[in-house]
C-alpha cells in the first residue's frame, strides 16, 4: 500500500456515487421493470455505493425509460447513510422529486451554450434561472442540492473550454443556487489527466468546503487515468455507472461512464478505501445483461478481479511428471 492512500494509519477513503441507474438506464431501449430497478438500487445500497442517482424525474416522453421513478424512490430499502439522488429539470419534477421524497436534487445544465441549448433547449441563463427556482423548492424540502456541470472538460460542438469559465459557473451555483455539492462532468470523454489535476485543483482551492464530484466517461479510454489524476489533485467522489453503462443521447459519440466495478477494483488494489463490497457489486453488474438485453463493457465482468485464479489443466500432474523427467 502507497504511504499517499494512508492517512493516519487509515486507507484513504474515496466516495463512489453510482449514476447507472440513471444516467445508465435512460438510454436503453428496453424498458427495464419497476421491481427490477428497485432490486438493483436495493443490491447496489447492499453494496456499499455512498450515493446512488436512482432516476430522473423528466417527462414521461422524453425519458420513457424513467417514466416509473416515484415509485422506485418510494419503494426501495434505503439504507443508512446512503444518499438516494434523482435528476431534477425543472419546477415540476422538482415536485415529485419531494412527493417520492428524494434526499438530494442533481440540476443540470452545460459549461456551454452550444451544449445548453442542444441538450436543454435553453440558453445557459435561462437555464440558472431555471435552476434557481428548483434549488429553493429542494431546500424547502430539507432535500440537498448538487449542481452538475456537463461539458466542463471540453464541449462535442465549441471544443475546449477555459478553466475559468468552468469556475465562474461554479460561483455562480455555489453563492446564488446554493448548491453543497458541484459536480464536474465529462459528458463525451474529452477530459484528459492534467486537465483534470489542474481544474480539480483549482476548484478544491476555492471552495474547500464544497462537496466535488467528478464525473467522467471512458469514451477515449482515459477513464481511470482521469480518475487517479483527480485523486492526486485532491478529489475524493466520483460518479462511476454499473457495467460501465451510459452515455449522453445527446453527446455525439458518447459512450459509457466510467465502470463501477473497475474503478473500485483498481483503487483497492492500490490501496484506496471505497467502503464498497466488489463481489456485491460484481453480481449485480451481472444482472444487466439480462434487464437490458445486450452485452456489457465491464472488463470485471468478463475477466474478472486481479486475483480471481483459474484452475490448472486436468493433466497437470503427468505434464509435471514428464516435464521432471527430462531433468
Amino acid at each position: 500500500m502507497s504511504a499517499s492512500n494512508v492517512w493516519n494509519g487509515a486507507r484513504k477513503r474515496i466516495f463512489m456515487q453510482e449514476v447507472g441507474t440513471r444516467d445508465g438506464l435512460q438510454v436503453e431501449q428496453a424498458f427495464v421493470p419497476t421491481e427490477d430497478k428497485i432490486a438493483l438500487v436495493n443490491a447496489l445500497s447492499r453494496a456499499g455505493m455512498a450515493k446512488i442517482e436512482v432516476t430522473a424525474f423528466v417527462s414521461p416522453k422524453a425519458i420513457p425509460a424513467l417514466r416509473d421513478g416515484e415509485q422506485v424512490l418510494r419503494e426501495i430499502d434505503r439504507v443508512e447513510g446512503v444518499v438516494y439522488s434523482a435528476l431534477v429539470p425543472n419546477v415540476r419534477g422538482a415536485e415529485r422529486a419531494v412527493d417520492a421524497c428524494t434526499d438530494e436534487f442533481n440540476l443540470v445544465m452545460s459549461a456551454t451554450e452550444s451544449h445548453n441549448l442542444a441538450n436543454l433547449r435553453m440558453t445557459r441563463e435561462q437555464s440558472f434561472n431555471g435552476l434557481v427556482e428548483v434549488a429553493a423548492i429542494a431546500r424547502n424540502a430539507n432535500a440537498a442540492v448538487n449542481v452538475s456541470l456537463s461539458c466542463a472538460f471540453g464541449c462535442p460542438m465549441e471544443g475546449d473550454v477555459p478553466v475559468q469559465t468552468v469556475l465562474d459557473w461554479c460561483a455562480r451555483h455555489v453563492d446564488e443556487t446554493g448548491a453543497t455539492g458541484i459536480t464536474l462532468c465529462d459528458t463525451t470523454g474529452m477530459a484528459y489527466p492534467t486537465q483534470v489535476a489542474e481544474l480539480t485543483a483549482a476548484f478544491r482551492a476555492r471552495w474547500p468546503g464544497t462537496e466535488l464530484t467528478l464525473h467522467f466517461h471512458n469514451t477515449r479510454g482515459m477513464g481511470l487515468a482521469n480518475v487517479l489524476a483527480a485523486i492526486d489533485a485532491g478529489a475524493d467522489r466520483f460518479d462511476a455507472s454499473l457495467g460501465g453503462i451510459g452515455g449522453c443521447p445527446y453527446a455525439p459519440g458518447a459512450t459509457g461512464n466510467v465502470c463501477s466495478e473497475e474503478i473500485v477494483h483498481a483503487l483497492e488494489l492500490m490501496g484506496y478505501d471505497t467502503g464498497v463490497d466488489l463481489a456485491k457489486l460484481v453480481a449485480a453488474s451481472k444482472l444487466l445483461p439480462g434487464l437490458i438485453g445486450h452485452d456489457i463493457p465491464s472488463q470485471i465482468v468478463k475477466a474478472g478481479q486481479r486475483l480471481d485464479l483459474h484452475p490448472r489443466p486436468a493433466d497437470f500432474d503427468a505434464i509435471r511428471e514428464r516435464a521432471l523427467a527430462k531433468g
